[in-house]
This record gives structure tokens, sequence and C-alpha cells, in this order.
């Protein structure tokens, strides 16, 4: 039987194993044959969606992971605003709202309010918190 799965990750892109398990956790699902719908980056876990990491030459690239399963698997992957903007994780739109001069969102991360989640938790079979 397929479930469809949402993720909510609050770890750190670096600094902790929670996002690298969620994502580990992720790639499994899908194996597993479940769907992931969503995962929805919260509190220090919206430093998974930033553009701006440089990981070690011999370190796993987070973010780079990320994107590329959202690209093979079509998951929405999406980071709480207002999380992101106390933490200096901006998208474009954002900047332009707020005047400022750049943006580091990550291609293939998008900003959401917690409204998006909810919809989310409503509708998925089951929700992982890393």
């Amino acid at each position: 039987m397929s479930l469809d799965y949402v993720l909510v990750v609050s770890g750190p892109v670096y600094g902790s194993q929670a996002s690298r398990s969620a994502y580990l956790f992720a790639k499994a699902l899908i194996e597993q044959g479940h769907s992931l719908s969503k995962v929805f980056f919260y509190q220090d876990g919206v430093s998974n969606a930033s553009s701006l990491t440089v990981p070690a030459n011999d370190e796993f690239d987070l973010v780079a992971a990320w994107q590329a399963l959202k690209d093979q698997q079509d998951i929405h992957m999406e980071t709480c605003v207002a999380a992101a903007l106390r933490r200096g994780q901006i998208s474009a739109d954002e900047a332009n709202q707020h005047g400022l001069t750049g943006s580091n969102m990550a291609k293939g991360f998008e900003q959401a309010g917690l409204g998006s989640l909810s919809e989310a938790l409503l509708s998925a079979d089951r929700v992982i918190q890393f």
C-alpha cells in the first residue's frame, strides 16, 4: 500500500544530523514506492534552501541533494517565510518587497506560510518531523 508523506525539517542544513536524516528518509520512502508530496523547512531548517552554502570538497552537498530530489520527483520544497526572513533566507520576491539588494534562495525552493503546511497536513497519510 502506497502512502503519501509530508516531511517537516527543522534542523539546519549543517550542524546537526536532522536534515541529512530527513533527506535519507525521503529517498527511502520513494524507493519503497511511497509518495512524498512536500518537504516543509521550518525554524533553522530554512537554511537547507540557501544558495550560499559551500560545503568542503569531502562533504555531502545537502542543498544540491534536495534540489536533485525535487527535480527527479517533482516534490514541493517550501520554506516557512516568517522563519526564513528572521534567519536571512530571502527569496527574490521577498527581497523586492522589502527593498533588499539580493536574495539567497536556492533554485527549486519556494517560500510559503504555515497555511500551506496546514493544507498538506490535512491531505497527507503521514507527517514526519526531523
